[in-house]
């Protein structure tokens, strides 16, 4: 994709949705935390069903950690990996209240030494609750970024770079979103929608869905 297609891709996506946000529900940096450590292969509208009475009873880091293993996972048990995922989250409450005054750290190094967090879910959490123009690069942005010509890769990572480059600096903030909400509803993994997509004459796919 040419460097004029890009920019011209993003004035599309943008001008459709100038505020594009997260589907998924959270209050505070730390609620969102959780809830991206726990969308792990699973839907966001199953983690907010979940996080639900989660946020409400234990709303922070501290109140989380106090519900110990067990209760927490009575919670959750509705997410696929849920007892994986409990494990995590107590020890990431623990750890950011014990050693982070309770409070997300605006750090990549810090946020990946939590228990499940890795790279993806750290460039959410700098990107939505810090602002930076981080694009997290999961299975509906890696599908978008190699379909449309836009990043080709092989694998997470090089997708990644490679868009860090090909999206204008003006639009890199809300790129990662623009991305993620194409992949999920238009650009989908079995019949993408080309007919309503907004940007079908820039995309490079050859196998167009009419």
């Amino acid at each position: 994709m040419t460097p004029a297609a890009r920019r011209e891709m993003f004035s599309r996506l943008s001008a459709g949705n100038p505020e594009p946000a997260t589907e998924l529900a959270y209050a505070t940096p730390f609620q969102l935390l959780v809830a991206v450590i726990l969308s792990a292969q699973a839907t966001d509208r199953g983690v907010n069903l979940a996080t639900r009475a989660l946020f409400r009873d234990a709303p922070s880091p501290q109140a989380i950690a106090s519900l110990g293993e067990p209760r927490l996972a009575d919670y959750i048990k509705t997410i696929g990996l849920y007892k994986t995922k409990a494990k995590n989250v107590l020890a990431t409450a623990r750890i950011i209240s014990e050693l982070h005054g309770g409070d997300v750290p605006h750090d990549r190094a810090a946020l990946e030494a939590l228990p499940g967090v890795g790279r993806k879910t750290a460039n959410v959490v700098l990107n939505v609750v810090f602002g930076e123009p981080t694009i997290a690069v999961d299975t509906h942005i890696f599908r978008v970024a190699n379909r449309t010509g836009l990043a080709p890769g092989k694998d997470v990572r090089t997708v990644e770079d490679k868009l860090l480059r090909a999206v204008p600096a003006e639009f890199r903030n809300h790129a990662h979103h623009w991305l993620i909400l194409l992949g999920r509803y238009t650009c989908k993994a079995r019949k993408p929608d080309c007919p309503a997509c907004r940007i079908r004459d820039l995309c490079q796919f050859k196998e167009k869905t009419q």
